[in-house]
């Protein structure tokens, strides 16, 4: 089924707009209330996306399905460590695939952000290489914020850190997908040497 593009504010809401949902939550009542609002806004971002897209990216549908996971573990236990530890399962998740197609040749980066350039296959191995190591750096911080600062503080880090370290490190890559960008006709002129990498995308 065809996908619509979505306007970037659209898009925006519904990666920003469960977080904030997750951050004023807990400012006004607390983490466990704040879980719960969160498992709802997530779900119902994933629904507006596909009402309006005909279409889920796969990295939200990863994260949604893993905060519902987390989220319910951390209510029924009543223990805030699952929501708070979940940040790191899903940056390693993501580290892992892209590290380990990068092994056999793959790169799953495209799949991953649910959009497409045209690079040469050298382009994609160093960007996915460059997003793997990012997503480890995230894993990291987040369990060095959430074991040695507050929990008000991890939610407004979890808030508003890590939209705009993401956004700050996904614009640092454009240099490089410029250098390694394929125009159209230079994309059909390669599309033997590219074929293994492709098969991956």
């Amino acid at each position: 089924m065809d996908k619509t593009q979505p306007h970037p504010l659209f898009k925006l809401a519904t990666e920003l707009g469960p977080l904030l949902v997750f951050f004023v939550a807990n400012a006004k009542f607390h983490l466990f209330v704040a879980t719960g609002a969160f498992m709802v806004a997530i779900v119902a971002a994933m629904i507006a996306s596909y009402v309006v897209t005909r279409h889920v990216p796969l990295m939200a549908l990863v994260t949604g399905v893993i905060v519902i996971v987390f989220g319910t573990l951390t209510l029924v236990l009543h223990d805030e460590t699952f929501i708070k530890v979940k940040p790191t399962i899903i940056y390693g998740l993501f580290a892992v695939v892209l590290g380990g197609g990068l092994l056999f040749g793959r790169s799953f980066i495209a799949v991953m952000f649910d959009q497409m350039f045209n690079l040469t296959p050298q382009g994609w191995r160093v960007l996915t290489l460059r997003w793997a190591l990012f997503f480890v750096a995230m894993a990291i911080l987040n369990e060095v914020v959430w074991r040695t600062q507050t929990t008000d503080f991890w939610v407004a880090f979890k808030a508003f850190g890590v939209i705009p370290l993401t956004m700050a490190f996904a614009v640092a890559q454009m240099p490089l997908i410029k250098r390694y960008h394929l125009e159209p006709v230079s994309l059909q002129a390669s599309e033997a040497a590219e074929g293994d990498v492709t098969k991956g995308i």
